[in-house]
């Protein structure tokens, strides 16, 4: 198929339309619909943390229905095998003859949620590495590639502790943002609870063209790289997450003591990549700073180590990161005005 011509008012308004579809089965989280959005329009993967029962599941489903794409669902627990998400080879007879043949994963699928992902080994989670990076497996040594868009939705528990392994350095560098799932408020809540204790059920309309969403999809991660970046907006990425590393010459108190290790390279592409698409939903073709401060919490709140002084003051690294980018981004601020 020709790839489809996308421009940037399109994608604005298919990316409005596929919020406000997920707004009417998903009640408040406003933020947390717009940056899963971001995300996987930006070509990344997303880490949901929330307490149980916040419907994170439910954006999952309903998330991969408004896309029109196909859905799997991974539910962990310790005893989960890297086989059971990549798949394994089968010994068949055909024609008289046993041959090997490879029985696919749920990993084969275009959105797959891997549910309560820290209650899988570390040996299970290292199965999903070269799938979130590479796009594809590799079993018994072959390759075999994953179907494009390919996007990994992970959701862990904060306070369900025991029994759960969590997710090493490296792991948690795959995922583009990491977005924390609240409470709703109160009048959030009643309307949630009229939605989903009458006999008439919310249904999650597609909104992509059925017949080449995927082409859709790769035009739009296509045009979000063509976003123009202006010299000082990518200095102003590279202060940012320099900032976070505590052993530079020169780092402010708060990531010298608070941090332990601060963020990757990969925090920096994942700032600019998610404010390329802040600015195209924002009718704009150019990042802005504005666009840069609105991706850096989510970008790199799970890309830093806090250290143990943090823990004991029981400071968060949203807390931290505001503090420690918050002279950089004031100085911007007046510089711009």
């Amino acid at each position: 198929m020709t790839p489809l011509a996308l421009h940037p008012d399109e994608f604005r308004n298919t990316f409005n339309a596929l919020r406000e579809e997920l707004g009417r089965m998903i009640v408040g989280q406003q933020d947390v619909t717009e940056r899963l959005l971001i995300a996987f329009f930006a070509g990344g993967h997303v880490l949901l943390e929330g307490v149980p029962g916040l419907g994170k599941t439910l954006l999952a489903k309903s998330f991969a229905q408004a896309l029109g794409l196909s859905f799997k669902r991974i539910q962990c627990t310790p005893d989960l095998m890297p086989a059971d998400i990549l798949g394994t080879q089968l010994v068949v007879d055909k024609a008289g003859h046993k041959i090997f043949e490879f029985a696919k994963g749920p990993i084969f699928t275009h959105i797959l949620l891997t549910d309560e992902i820290n209650r899988a080994t570390p040996k299970t989670q290292s199965a999903l590495l070269e799938a979130m990076e590479e796009h594809q497996v590799s079993v018994a040594g072959t390759t075999f590639t994953l179907d494009e868009p390919f996007f990994v939705m992970a959701t862990q528990n904060p306070i369900e502790m025991e029994g759960t392994f969590p997710l090493p350095e490296a792991q948690l560098d795959r995922f583009l943002f990491k977005i924390f799932v609240g409470y709703p408020s109160p009048a959030e809540l009643s309307q949630i609870i009229r939605q989903t204790t009458i006999a008439e059920r919310v249904e999650i309309r597609t909104v992509l063209p059925h017949d080449h969403a995927q082409e859709w999809i790769v035009n739009a991660r296509r045009l979000v790289r063509e976003v123009l970046v202006a010299t000082p907006v990518e200095e102003y990425v590279v202060q940012l997450v320099t900032a976070t590393r505590p052993t530079d010459h020169g780092a402010s108190d708060p990531a010298s003591r608070y941090l332990r290790y601060g963020a990757s390279p990969r925090g920096a592409q994942a700032i600019l990549m998610g404010a390329k698409v802040m600015a195209l939903i924002n009718g704009r073709v150019n990042v802005s700073f504005e666009d840069v401060d609105r991706m850096l919490v989510p970008a790199l709140n799970h890309r830093v180590v806090l250290s143990f002084e943090a823990e004991a003051d029981k400071r968060t690294s949203t807390e931290i990161l505001e503090e420690i980018t918050g002279p950089l981004r004031k100085s911007a601020s007046d510089a711009r005005a």
